[in-house]
């Protein structure tokens, strides 16, 4: 007589066989792409941070150690200097873009008749590529301001934009917020859209007024999505390479020259690519502590309805 426990073994095996190909068929590819492009590289990129090496044979790669990374630290101006106009840069666009998204939602969210196509033209400065929108861009700030400056008058239009430090960077400040707050705006409407309608009317009931249901209620309530729009909009922030290189190109001089930028040019116009990966590396690291503290300081203060 075959118990019943001996039956059910090979049953058990073959839905375990099933459940293991199927994670390997839908999951496997994904897996060896992601070893491949991301895992890889960056494997090889923290070891020719301890290089010096011109990208160019392979084999030719010199073991230096410590020596790129000190050379950064202690005899490295211009990198320092892009590092803290990233900064600056960071802290200005992802303020400005998170509250006119912010603003934006709060609008759309309202018995609009027109919030669909509203919507739809906020959003879509974000489907524009970096580079292309850069380059229209400066069009619009070197042609298109000067022409209605010239007709009109008015000191906005006249302004240099592109050609001294502060109106540089607050043009790529513009740039970046007009690009990304469209996508910002669509996070935060579905989380407005999920908060509980009773709660609203509870407190309006009980003699709320606008400002104390969104301090007390609407903003505790969204901080998920507040957490995902800073966590996003900081890293992008700090990446920023395309509309630095197609509006300014870094200048006038280097005095608008991104992180990112610094660190093409090291590797990629220098051939020092060695000296490119160590900045690379530095770069990865302190954005990496940057995000994961700013999402362990927003998660703190989510609630739940």
């Amino acid at each position: 007589m075959v118990s019943g426990k001996t039956i059910g073994k090979p049953a058990a095996k073959r839905a375990n066989w099933s459940e293991w190909l199927q994670q390997t068929v839908f999951v496997g590819p994904g897996l060896i792409a992601f070893i491949i492009i991301v895992l890889i590289p960056f494997g090889m990129g923290f070891y020719y941070t301890f290089t010096e090496w011109n990208g160019l044979d392979l084999g030719n790669a010199k073991w230096t150690g410590m020596t790129n990374i000190t050379r950064i630290l202690t005899d490295d101006p211009r990198f320092w200097q892009a590092f803290w106009f990233t900064a600056k840069f960071t802290l200005a666009a992802v303020t400005v873009t998170n509250v006119l998204a912010f603003l934006l939602s709060l609008l759309l969210t309202q018995n609009l008749r027109s919030k669909g196509v509203l919507r739809t033209i906020f959003f879509l400065p974000n489907v524009i590529g970096g580079l292309l929108l850069g380059y229209i861009w400066y069009f619009i700030f070197v042609r298109g301001f000067g022409a209605i400056g010239e007709a009109t008058g008015i000191g906005f239009f006249k302004l240099q934009w592109l050609g001294t430090p502060e109106t540089a960077f607050w043009g790529i400040v513009i740039v970046f917020v007009w690009q990304t707050a469209g996508y910002m705006m669509i996070i935060y409407i579905a989380a407005i859209i999920g908060v509980p309608k009773d709660l609203m009317e509870a407190a309006r009931i009980d003699g709320a007024n606008r400002w104390q249901i969104l301090r007390s209620i609407l903003v505790p309530l969204i901080m998920p999505a507040i957490t995902i729009c800073l966590f996003l909009t900081t890293s992008n922030a700090f990446k920023m390479f395309d509309l630095n290189l197609s509006l300014t190109g870094g200048g006038p001089g280097n005095s608008s020259e991104s992180i990112a930028l610094n660190i093409y040019r090291e590797a990629l116009v220098n051939n020092r690519y060695g000296l490119g990966t160590a900045k690379a590396m530095l770069f990865f690291f302190c954005v990496a502590l940057i995000t994961i503290t700013q999402v362990w300081f927003t998660k703190k203060r989510e609630v739940e309805a």
